[in-house]
């Protein structure tokens, strides 16, 4: 089973969410080429009960963006864990790369949410991969071995099948990316795994960077991906549906 799943970020108006949403709907996500995958949908908050709401009763999980880790509180402007699940939701995303370096979100704060979800009952879905100049200093290692340690401090071990760790070189992602090499994501991925802390070896690793209809079934089936975390090449219907299908034939 892959995990296939796409964020729509800071796009989709609540009509155009719906209508994404339905179209997952009606799939029969038991055959050919769907059976193999494991598809979920990151929303912006607007939408998120609304697209929750429309695939319950399917196998298409449902995330947010981000969140608090507080439950409640004079926090303006955050959602909390509680009000998540109350939508319906059942995964997080947390840590992306935007959220670092455009919000001053820290390892700290990440490492608080985490806990945080999974206190709730979310799916963590953490991100974390190097910038351009982290890669020419050669320190890819050193900072994806730091993110990973820092995001599951103090996280007890019977969580580990529950997480998911999205690696996604920052100089891969976005419309200006360079998509990586097969390879040098092969040889990322498994240094990932075995730098994160012992009882997390069995969580799922997903690759994210330029990844479209094109590529999809090469990333996925590298030795140690489980999975692919899609951006822009999803946020359509059609792409997405394109997407997966090329993972399950694959």
């Amino acid at each position: 089973m892959r995990w296939v799943g796409t964020s729509w970020k800071m796009n989709k108006t609540l009509g155009e969410a719906r209508a994404f949403a339905q179209v997952l709907r009606g799939i029969d996500w038991g055959s050919a080429p769907y059976a193999g995958v494991r598809p979920f949908v990151i929303p912006p908050f607007t939408a998120l009960a609304t697209v929750c709401e429309a695939l319950r009763g399917t196998p298409v999980l449902v995330g947010a963006q981000t969140m608090h880790w507080e439950d409640a509180g004079a926090w303006t402007g955050e959602i909390s864990p509680p009000m998540l699940r109350d939508c319906g939701a059942t995964l997080v995303e947390l840590g992306h790369s935007e959220r670092r370096a455009y919000f001053a979100e820290t390892d700290e704060a990440i490492n608080r949410k985490v806990a945080a979800a999974l206190r709730h009952g979310l799916r963590p879905l953490i991100c974390v991969g190097e910038n351009a100049a982290e890669r020419r200093a050669g320190r890819e290692g050193a900072v994806l071995r730091r993110q990973v340690e820092e995001a599951l401090r103090d996280i007890p071990a019977e969580h580990a099948r529950n997480v998911l760790i999205a690696y996604e070189p920052v100089w891969a992602i976005g419309r200006d990316g360079t998509p990586a090499e097969p390879g040098y994501v092969a040889a990322t991925i498994g240094a990932l795994r075995a730098a994160m802390p012992a009882p997390f070896a069995a969580a799922s690793l997903l690759y994210g960077g330029s990844v479209d209809a094109a590529n999809a079934a090469t990333y996925a089936g590298l030795d140690g991906v489980d999975g692919l975390f899609v951006g822009r090449a999803a946020w359509e219907v059609e792409g997405f549906l394109r997407i997966l299908s090329a993972v399950g034939r694959a």
